[in-house]
């Protein structure tokens, strides 16, 4: 008997593999049958709204809910942090309440009586002096601590020193180099901004159980921390989620909401649902943290980049965190190399992972300085990224792409030293690049696969779909496999009570659940080519599942049906596992990205005219939500390049722009033409599956800000590149 080996088919065989198919619940979505958290109305429900306290820094001195709880329609309130509790950041919440309407809560909430002693605060996370000067005047620099009256003012410690990293010889490399630049850039903070908050509904049975309808990317992980704070066996938690209004990194926990919720429906005897308002959701739900870096980067006459030495800093809060160290600078890899980072701890709203953390900042803090390099050296900026792709995991990889890349956009014909463009008026326009990479490996994941009699096949898995098409991407998977067409396969997830799966987090999900669906599908169709070869006399080993048909060579034995139907009267079921190392599954992605951009030199209005992206992932599931995903990546990054980002009063301490008023999302005129292409030689192909979700949204500040720098002939040296900051560097000639 040959040998049955786990494997994607060739490319060329692939009926469903790799085309464009749309999304099995896009009808669904579109006229509003999906059901999301936020929607959920079950008999009963009482409303939940937050008291959330709008100082940076203070302790509460007094708490009295006795109003609240005497207006009519409510129904509990819960107290979370009591007289004595500290708040550390604008936002914090402080009380919830759970009534018969949105309404009655909020108007509850506004009656709670409350009073705080200020503390002393800190938020202006892009000044590293204003901390380091705030510890000389409270830290005791002998004992290397606060000061006893420092302390007992309330400071803190406001600077963390992450160390240095050294390799070769900077000093000597700078000394010998043909050119050398200095600049200084970054990135400023910027929310989550989920279109459905954070949030759930939670009902508990009267044999005690507690349902959950969450809005999370970790459908299988959860219940243990509902059950834990609830004190329940895990076993009776059963958490769902059939959609999910966005989920970029903070949606992994039950999260104080969640576990409020469920404590408020225990404690009316009512189902409840507790979704954040916008202005808490922005504050509180989590954050992409800042960084800001002094850069001394060189190079030989020829563009060949032999030295790097970067300070850089930022906050993710009270934690006092810096994006990663050791991966900067950014996908190069330069044999002379020094590192230096300094965290600032700060009154402000909590980080969690952010689509591709901390990739976006770490781009923007390196591929600013290359190109601000390559504009000193007088070369193409492209040749230098070309010249020092030696230095990237994937040189091959990346000088493909960045070749055609270039011809997508038309480099050549676009490209001109930076400010010296055609245009005579006051707009002026430019072009620029950048790189990133990803890891993109699988989670690990169950699946449980059954093939019934009648030849319907059903997978069930406790994944979720965070609307990148994992439904979609399972039923191509499982289809492809058995010779059907799409609607012969029906996908059941989002619930803990199907077969385990990781959460959505790290591009993991695709190559987490389709190599468990593969593996089980293929397991399945083995089983079922035995029964079909002795029932018909042929040779298993020749049989293949194409066009709801078996065929033996060019020979059609029976139909998909007939063989399904020789499992007995009972489903034939497998189980699914991953990741394994057979290569449905792989690990390492890269992507470049080009932009073209028209700068109003006296408005300071920066407009995407095209905005280019090549990307690899291996092989594609999906081609259209794969291009999806990317095209959603650089919508997101157009955001945080030219708009977006969390403002925070020094005066006060507060998160001003909480809105979505203020704070500035792109609408669909900020776009400009974008133009995706899946970069897919057989030689990534043969690598497996592998995430796509984090990579898109990572280098397009860096791109979009050398397309500026191109333009104007300065660097607009932090993102975002709102008209004041663009006006500002045009003031200031800062190259």
């Amino acid at each position: 008997m040959a040998e049955r080996k786990v494997a994607w088919k060739p490319r060329a065989e692939n009926t469903l593999i790799g085309k464009r198919i749309q999304r099995i619940d896009g009808v669904e979505k579109a006229s509003g049958a999906a059901k999301y958290a936020a929607d959920m109305n079950t008999p009963g429900t009482l409303y939940a709204r937050a008291l959330t306290c709008k100082r940076p820094h203070a302790k509460i001195t007094k708490l009295n809910v006795e109003a609240a709880e005497a207006i009519p329609g409510v129904h509990g309130v819960l107290v979370l942090l009591d007289v004595g509790g500290e708040i550390n950041w604008d936002g914090t919440m402080v009380a919830v309440v759970a009534a018969e309407r949105i309404e009655i809560a909020d108007d509850a909430v506004r009656a709670i009586e409350v009073s705080y002693e200020d503390l002393p605060f800190y938020v202006d996370e892009q000044n590293l002096e204003g901390a380091v000067e705030l510890d000389k005047q409270n830290v005791d620099q002998e004992e290397e601590e606060l000061t006893e009256k420092a302390e007992d003012q309330g400071h803190v410690e406001r600077t963390r020193d992450f160390g240095d990293d050294n390799k070769g010889d900077v000093e000597a490399a700078i000394k010998k180099a043909a050119v050398v630049h200095k600049g200084y850039y970054g990135v400023h903070t910027i929310s989550h901004s989920c279109h459905e908050s954070h949030g759930s509904h939670c009902e508990w049975t009267p044999e005690g159980r507690l349902e959950v309808h969450l809005s999370t990317q970790n459908v299988s992980g959860t219940a243990g921390q509902f059950a834990g704070a609830m004190g329940v066996d895990q076993s009776k938690v059963g958490i769902t989620c059939d959609y999910i209004g966005g989920g970029f990194g903070s949606k992994f926990a039950a999260g104080e909401w969640g576990v409020a919720c469920a404590e408020l429906a225990r404690k009316t005897g009512r189902p409840v649902r507790f979704m954040l308002d916008r202005a808490t959701e922005l504050k509180i739900a989590g954050t992409r943290p800042s960084g800001y870096a002094d850069v001394t980067i060189a190079a030989d006459k020829d563009g060949n980049i032999i030295a790097w030495d970067s300070h850089h800093w930022g906050s993710n809060g009270m934690g006092g965190g810096i994006v990663s160290m050791n991966q900067y600078p950014y996908v190069f890899d330069f044999e002379n190399r020094n590192r230096r980072g300094t965290g600032i701890v700060t009154n402000c709203g909590p980080n969690k992972a952010w689509r591709a953390p901390p990739h976006p900042q770490l781009c923007a803090l390196t591929h600013t300085a290359i190109d601000d390099l390559a504009i000193k050296l007088k070369m193409d900026s492209l040749d230098v990224f070309m010249r020092n792709a030696d230095k990237t995991p994937q040189p091959d990889v990346y000088t493909g792409e960045m070749k055609r890349a270039a011809e997508l956009i038309d480099w050549k014909a676009k490209w001109h030293p930076a400010g010296k463009g055609a245009g005579r008026g006051p707009v002026k326009r430019g072009i620029g690049m950048a790189l990133h990479r990803w890891g993109g490996s699988a989670h690990a994941a169950t699946c449980r696969l059954r093939v019934h009699p009648d030849g319907t096949v059903e997978s069930f898995g406790g994944t979720q779909d965070l609307g990148t098409g994992t439904r979609t991407a399972l039923a191509i998977t499982v289809a492809e496999t058995f010779g059907l067409p799409i609607d012969g396969v029906k996908i059941n997830i989002g619930s803990n009570q199907y077969p385990p799966s990781g959460g959505s987090g790290g591009s993991t999900t695709i190559g987490g659940v389709t190599g468990p669906n593969r593996r089980a599908a293929l397991d399945a169709l083995w089983k079922i080519f035995d029964l079909v070869a002795v029932k018909y006399d042929v040779d298993a080993d020749s049989l293949a599942a194409k066009d709801q048909k078996i065929l033996s060579g060019d020979k059609v034995v029976c139909s998909w049906k007939q063989a399904a139907s020789l499992v007995g009267p009972m489903y034939l079921e497998v189980e699914g596992k991953g990741p394994e190392n057979d290569g449905l599954t792989g690990s390492g992605v890269g992507g470049v990205q080009m932009a073209d951009v028209s700068v109003d030199a006296e408005t300071g209005v920066v407009t995407i005219n095209t905005f280019v992206c090549v990307q690899d992932c291996g092989l594609i599931i999906d081609l259209m939500t794969a291009e999806s995903q990317v095209y959603g990546g650089m919508i997101m990054g157009i955001a945080y390049a030219l708009s977006e980002e969390r403002i925070m009063d020094n005066k006060t301490g507060r998160f001003i722009n909480a809105d979505l008023e203020n704070y500035k999302l792109p609408r669909i005129g900020d776009i400009g033409e974008l133009v995706v292409e899946m970069y897919q030689p057989d030689s990534i192909y043969d690598r497996g599956v592998i995430g796509l979700g984090e990579p898109p949204v990572i280098a397009c500040g860096a791109a979009i800000s050398n397309a500026v720098a191109n333009a104007t002939g300065v660097r607009v040296p932090v993102l975002p590149m709102t008209p004041q900051r663009v006006l500002e560097a045009l003031e200031g000639g800062q190259a």
